[in-house]
């Protein structure tokens, strides 16, 4: 079925500038998301690419700090659905979960780290994962025997220090 190049246009429009997802603008003009899937990646092939488009737009009108809080709270979710699959996955070793959460602390510290220049705020949080990131490091190297405990009460002490810092 083809579509007028208004339709394409208001999809990219949605998409873009009014960043709605790209499932729900296809919705919006009755188009069907293989068909806005298409539009998108076609017009990335000819130099449109409406991701970096969107991206230009929220930083233009957000500004940097709403859009380091937005990655932020991007991370911060992806942080915590690894900590949800470390918890529940009963096969893994206590010392594979520490090393997996060192390096999840370490992550978390590096992104930290690229938007403390613009959100200040985020400094004690940081300072705080770099706690647990340390202790994490040394109870595997030097008390592996006490991974296990330490898996157990990571968890609710994450939570504490979203409260106290997040």
């Amino acid at each position: 079925m083809a579509h007028a190049p208004e339709t394409r246009d208001k999809v990219r429009r949605l998409y873009v500038f009014d960043r709605i997802g790209l499932e729900v603008a296809a919705l919006q003009c009755d188009v069907s998301m293989s068909t806005a899937s298409r539009w998108k990646r076609e017009a990335a092939e000819a130099g449109d690419d409406w991701d970096k488009l969107r991206a230009a737009a929220i930083l233009a009108g957000d500004g940097i700090e709403n859009v380091a809080r937005a990655a932020l709270a991007g991370f911060l979710t992806q942080y915590q659905t690894t900590m949800d699959a470390i918890n529940t996955n009963g096969d893994l070793p206590a010392e594979k979960k520490v090393a997996m959460l060192a390096s999840l602390a370490d992550s978390f510290n590096k992104t930290v780290a690229a938007s403390r220049k613009v959100l200040p705020e985020t400094s004690q949080l940081a300072t705080a994962m770099d706690v647990v990131q340390k202790m994490a490091a040394y109870i595997r190297d030097n008390h592996p025997q006490h991974a296990a405990a330490f898996v157990e009460v990571l968890e609710p002490f994450g939570n504490e220090l979203a409260k106290l810092y997040g």
